[in-house]
């Protein structure tokens, strides 16, 4: 997947949370995370984009031709999504 930005909400308590941030580092994809645990304020952003606050979510998102931001492409957990997300990023 090209020209995305990559947004992850998580909490420290989850272990699927903790599971997907080290797939990421081992993969060196970038990304902003934000720890709903340290950033609360960003639960309403999640609550927005996704209708829920379960965590892990990741958000990708794309510029559009004109640099708008078009919709949003939301997945929430990472272990039942993992293979969704190898392909996005095009990582084995």
């Amino acid at each position: 997947m090209k020209n995305y930005q990559l947004e992850v909400y998580t909490r420290p308590t989850c272990s699927d949370c903790q599971d997907l941030k080290k797939f990421l580092q081992t993969h060196h994809i970038p990304h902003k995370e934000y720890d709903l645990a340290k950033e609360p304020s960003k639960e309403k952003d999640l609550l927005k984009i996704t209708g829920s606050r379960i965590v892990p979510t990741l958000v990708f998102s794309h510029p559009s031709f004109l640099g708008w931001m078009r919709k949003p492409k939301s997945m929430i957990g990472f272990e039942r999504n993992k293979e969704e997300i190898k392909k996005l990023l095009n990582v084995g």
